[in-house]
């Protein structure tokens, strides 16, 4: 019966979203024509391409490695120690990477040389900025590493095993975490064999003082490894800590002399002392394991891995019992390794959100966060599984396990596989949530059933139709209100954007749970006065059709009115994909940017943010965006509606062209406006729209 449950499954998923693809076709053919359509496929693929996986082959010949030249900071950022026991071909090769993939970062690398026998003296003092440290006897990987962190002269201090070839981006990557975790103490690579192979994306400890190199011999690419989060433990062979955390430690414990289960009990002390262990994915070190220790642990230092755990076990007995218990199959890892992570939800979208270019994923990006603040394991996918250069990455950095092709190709099986670990799915936008309605109540019955709306489309369609005059406008947004409506029954909450939705929906469906989650913007707050300011400013995409009637409309009939009221003044616009209907209108007053990266020179520079929209539903994020800045707007009604706005103390709102052209004209030119507006704005912004508001919103759905 289950398999036939399956096999029905599989069938509606398959001819749902086949439909829903041709419809989403037949609707940018419509909007785009062909030509746009290849164009924005062509571009979506362009930028679909992960990172490649770092290899290396086996260090060439001592005699090699010649006219080495590190960097030699006066004050470095971070001191790279080196502890080394002979094998000086490996030692080379390592000081040579460092020096190829030198980035912005200002570094110093000490190496330690613990009485070897072989040419290393002579070979490290051919080497131009490298700091030696000859032990005058024999320390181990302990003593070594704690004697060269006490020459460091950097803020932080970097342990790499002399075993290890980095790649480029490695140590910036590193320190990224650290400006972005606050609570970070320590922070470990990738560590990546040199056939390619995954070493260890973080390690795993058990309760019992045993340990799991998470992902061993796993494909570095697959995007389980492939997420910021926190470890257990990172291998010393590439970890970075500020270096007065490393002194208050006491450095490696000496107990643990001459090496092994340093590293592990290094992160319990960094978790006592209040602070995190974090696995950095960004940053890859290739390390050709086992070529000074070995690999035997019946022989040599490598026994001291039997040794040490029974010490590590006594000292943290207390610690360990909070830990999982062990394992014995690999598909059980993946819920160890995040084990601190108690309620895990899943959700999909249309796409990899891109906060920069659009209100509905800037949203959805300041969800994950908070989710993340609220001590939730998100793992997403994109309805086209497209890995996207520059957007994956940065969920990935909030920590957000990020599925994508070729690893994620079947959802099917991903909910087969999966679908009982998630206590929440959140299906976003209703032509996506359709697709994946009947796997998540078969696969995941116990599941709270989300429904994102983003914001409510068949009352923004019915809206076009109704300006536009347009009968088949008015078919389609009677089909995507029973496609919503339908949502609504099936799940167990709706996310609606504004109390308008809300109120309406109430009147459609009085017996479903309807939530306000609104936009999430920062309050970054007025930074630049009025008299400093100049020009007006647009921002929304074009890929949203009322953004591109509001343009035209602006275009055609309040524009020529500010060329008589306020000669000289231009309107930015910001936004991307630009429409060809907009091109004919480019002038010097009316500035088609396209995208724009950093958008603060625009919301700090500018004096007055306009928008125009005739039609729309939800929560415009333009005029949030504006007024977090402090940056007064002039919008029409539809362009704040649902927004507690008051009217001429909020913003100033316009409904036709020539109140809305005289609207922009007043508060140009009235600074005292300006500044009530700017203050009315920012509290607005802080009281219905801010990380505080929606968190307590996203707890009380989630509880």
């Amino acid at each position: 019966m289950r398999k036939l449950r399956g096999l029905r499954a599989r069938l509606a998923f398959s001819a749902t979203r086949t439909l829903g693809l041709w419809q989403r076709l037949r609707g940018s053919l419509r909007r785009r024509g062909l030509a746009g359509t290849v164009q924005r496929a062509l571009r979506d693929l362009r930028r679909s391409r992960p990172p490649l996986v770092a290899v290396a082959g086996a260090p060439a010949d001592a005699l090699a490695y010649a006219d080495i030249v590190l960097p030699a900071a006066t004050q470095p950022q971070v001191s790279i120690v080196i502890p080394v026991y002979n094998k000086i071909a490996y030692t080379l090769a390592c000081l040579q990477s460092l020096a190829q993939h030198a980035g912005a970062a200002t570094f110093e690398v000490i190496v330690v040389d613990d009485c070897s026998s072989d040419d290393t003296p002579g070979r490290l003092a051919d080497v131009e900025g490298l700091r030696v440290i000859r032990n005058a006897q024999n320390l181990g990987f302990v003593g070594s590493c704690n004697a060269g962190a006490a020459a460091a002269r950097g803020e932080f201090v970097l342990f790499l095993n002399n075993d290890t070839v980095v790649t480029p981006g490695w140590l910036e990557a590193l320190l990224r975490c650290f400006a972005e975790e606050p609570d970070a103490g320590l922070v470990g690579a990738k560590l990546v064999y040199p056939d390619g192979r995954l070493q260890e994306a973080g390690g795993i400890v058990f309760r019992d003082g045993s340990g799991w190199n998470y992902g061993r011999f796993d494909d570095p690419a697959d995007p389980r490894y492939n997420f910021r989060r926190e470890a257990d433990y990172c291998s010393g062979a590439a970890i970075l800590l500020r270096r007065s955390l490393f002194e208050s430690l006491g450095g490696f414990d000496t107990r643990y002399a001459p090496a092994y289960y340093e590293d592990t009990d290094l992160a319990f002390a960094v978790r006592a002392a209040g602070l995190k262990v974090y696995y950095e994915p960004q940053s890859t070190v290739i390390h050709f394991e086992g070529i000074t220790a070995g690999t035997d642990t019946g022989s040599g230092t490598k026994r001291y891995q039997v040794v040490n755990r029974e010490k590590f076990l006594a000292k943290w007995l207390g610690a360990l019992a909070l830990q999982p218990a062990p394992i014995d199959d690999a598909a059980q890892a993946p819920r160890a390794a995040t084990f601190r992570r108690e309620k895990r939800l899943l959700i999909i979208d249309a796409c990899t959100p891109t906060p920069d270019q659009d209100s509905g994923s800037l949203r959805m990006v300041n969800l994950m966060r908070l989710l993340r603040a609220l001590g939730w394991q998100v793992t997403f996918f994109a309805d086209n599984r497209l890995y996207v250069d520059g957007y994956t990455p940065a969920l990935q950095a909030l920590g957000v396990e990020v599925l994508y092709a070729p690893q994620m190709n079947d959802p099917i099986r991903l909910f087969r596989q999966r679908g009982g670990e998630f206590d929440a799915i959140l299906l976003s936008r209703h032509y996506i949530a359709i697709n994946y309605l009947g796997l998540s109540r078969l696969y995941a019955p116990q599941a709270r059933l989300i429904f994102d709306t983003v914001d409510l489309h068949y009352l923004r369609e019915q809206r076009a139709a109704e300006l536009e005059g347009s009968e088949e406008l008015r078919r389609k947004a009677e089909r995507t209100r029973a496609q919503e409506l339908k949502l609504i029954r099936a799940c167990d909450a709706t996310l609606v954007v504004s109390p308008v939705e809300q109120t309406l929906l109430a009147r459609e469906l009085p017996q479903a749970r309807v939530e306000i989650l609104s936009n999430v913007h920062e309050v970054y707050g007025c930074r630049r006065g009025y008299a400093d300011r100049a020009d007006l400013v647009f921002v929304g995409s074009f890929q949203h059709p009322p953004n591109e009637d509001a343009m035209l409309w602006f275009a055609r009939e309040i524009l020529p009115l500010l060329r008589e009221s306020l000669p000289g003044v231009r309107l930015n616009v910001i936004g991307q994909p630009v429409p060809e209907s907009l091109r004919e209108f480019a002038a010097d007053d009316f500035v088609l940017h396209g995208f724009v990266a950093d958008l603060e020179p625009h919301m700090d520079g500018c004096r007055v943010s306009v928008a125009p929209l005739r039609y729309g539903a939800g929560v415009k994020g333009k005029v949030n965006m504006a007024m977090s800045y402090g940056l007064p707007v002039v919008a029409t009604p539809a362009a704040v509606e649902g927004m507690h706005i008051e009217a001429g103390g909020d913003v100033l709102v316009a409904a036709d062209a020539e109140a809305f052209a005289a609207a922009v004209t007043r508060l140009y030119g009235d600074a005292q406006l300006w500044a009530t507006l700017s203050a009315n704005g920012l509290a607005n912004v802080e009281r219905h729209f801010s990380f505080d508001a929606a968190k307590a919103a996203l707890a009380r759905i989630l509880d």
